[in-house]
């Protein structure tokens, strides 16, 4: 699995498709997105076009998408819908299958369904995102496949140690999404002044930060200098004391989490089917 990747989270069809287009021309293997996004076939699109421009082979790319919330259930119902995003995506397999959001009424019998697809070889790995430890260890006791990965929320102000530590501990990898914390970290004090120091960007200080701590990490760009310079981490190194200076900003405070979804918060802003979910691109 690629360590840095391409994500397209509320970005349109046509954007998805340009942006993978140039990520994959510019060196990246992996690209991330999902059904709630909206753009599977833009992005999918993007995928067989970067390819075919690279010379490149469907197994040079690492593909990640996600199950959404009211779509998740029992096998017939998952299968079906993964049959839908393949189909969208243009493509035979996926490389990672995730859960987007653990939605308590389902998960386990979702999980338990991509454990099959994954047996059938229609997914390469499955995981999960945002599962909190109480569900995570629910999953581990009542699974036979350990999940590849979590994908959390993660950045200077938000490391999610808790979660770390005890996915860590069962060899399930974490993955970070909102890598530079919506733009907020872009604007730390600390940030700013390790960037004059190593002659870099804010982004590319917390991107190699993130590389360092053996994070994978997803970031989004539709702007093809800002995908070539997330990417421009390999060949300088913070030291010991400024990755400790970064791991110290951590405020433990989550853009989204659980109360933003009807599933856990009848006053949720985030419905669970498809059409209610307003960052949803068409």
């Amino acid at each position: 699995m690629p360590r840095l990747g391409l994500g397209v989270w509320k970005t349109s069809n046509n954007d998805s498709r340009d942006a993978v287009i140039t990520a994959i021309k510019h060196g990246y293997r992996a690209i991330d997105t999902a059904r709630e996004y909206g753009n599977e076939p833009g992005t999918g699109a993007g995928i067989r076009e970067g390819m075919k421009q690279e010379g490149l082979k469907r197994e040079d790319l690492f593909v990640t998408t996600k199950l959404y919330n009211g779509e998740q259930g029992d096998y017939d119902k998952v299968s079906k819908v993964l049959d839908k995003q393949l189909s969208d995506l243009g493509l035979d397999y996926v490389d990672l299958y995730l859960i987007h959001w653990p939605v308590d009424a389902t998960y386990m019998e979702s999980y338990h369904a991509l454990e099959r697809l994954y047996k059938e070889g229609k997914v390469r790995a499955i995981g999960v995102s945002n599962f909190d430890n109480d569900r995570m260890s629910k999953l581990l006791e009542e699974s036979e496949i350990v999940p590849a990965v979590n994908q959390m929320e993660f950045n200077p102000t938000q490391q999610e140690k808790e979660i770390l530590n005890f996915d860590s501990s069962h060899g399930i990898q974490l993955e970070a999404w909102s890598p530079l914390g919506a733009g907020k970290a872009l604007k730390n004090p600390v940030i700013d002044e390790l960037a004059k120091k190593y002659s870099r960007t804010a982004a590319q200080i917390i991107l190699r930060w993130e590389w360092q701590r053996d994070i994978v990490t997803v970031v989004k760009s539709v702007h093809e200098k800002r995908i070539v310079e997330n990417s421009d981490i390999f060949d300088f190194t913070l030291s010991a004391e400024d990755v400790q200076r970064i791991n110290q900003l951590d405020e433990n405070k989550r853009d989204l989490w659980y109360d933003d979804f009807t599933w856990h918060n009848p006053n949720g802003r985030y419905g669970n089917e498809i059409e209610q979910v307003p960052d949803i691109q068409k």
